[in-house]
């Protein structure tokens, strides 16, 4: 009876363990906006965007790979229609060209997107309130998709009228001479035979 009261406290434990392991996972992943961390210190830039795709608060920023902040807001501009993204960048990296350019980028096929600068050559640098000029919107893949599929329709529709009914027609023909020889032919074998 005992041992089996100590198995259940086990198996308890081990039960809220993973949940706690769960709960500070999610809370790590950029596209949820939760942090335990303390809030980092650095300085604020904005970026505006025709479209972020599935860019989240938390996403990474980076220069050549190497992280350099992150998204800390998101929120939409009702006067010119755009994305407005506020960027925290770390202070150490206070001299990143004012005239460099940022992109919204996918990390693999399929994975979350971040925003990734291509440095410029500018001698006056990004500072508290400054504002990226040069920015590329996120490319959705779904859009790619439909605009593919779009181009094939087209294609096959302007093609396929004219193209289709030159082949049906050749073909009938060819098709009509090889039968007739081959009735022709079998016609002579049979004769052939009877003679």
């Amino acid at each position: 009876m005992r041992a089996n009261r100590t198995l259940e406290i086990g198996t308890g434990m081990f039960v809220a363990l993973g949940f706690a392991a769960l709960f500070f996972l999610t809370t790590q992943l950029p596209s949820t906006g939760l942090r335990l961390a303390s809030s980092k210190s650095g300085y604020h830039i904005t970026a505006e965007f025709d479209n972020i795709g599935d860019l989240k608060v938390g996403s990474p920023v980076t220069i050549a790979g190497v992280r350099v902040g992150d998204v800390s807001k998101i929120h939409f501009d009702p006067k010119t229609f755009k994305a407005v993204v506020s960027l925290r960048i770390d202070n150490q990296y206070n001299e990143i060209p004012d005239d460099s350019f940022a992109s919204i980028q996918t990390q693999g096929l399929l994975g979350g997107k971040y925003i990734g600068f291509s440095p410029g050559g500018s001698d006056t640098n990004f500072k508290e309130g400054s504002r990226v000029e040069q920015t590329q919107s996120a490319i959705v893949l779904e859009s790619l998709i439909n605009k593919l599929f779009a181009n094939f329709a087209d294609k096959a529709g302007s093609s396929g009228g004219t193209g289709g009914q030159t082949q049906s027609g050749s073909n009938s023909n060819g098709g009509s001479d090889s039968t007739d020889n081959k009735q022709g032919n079998g016609n002579g074998q049979q004769q052939g035979t009877k003679k």
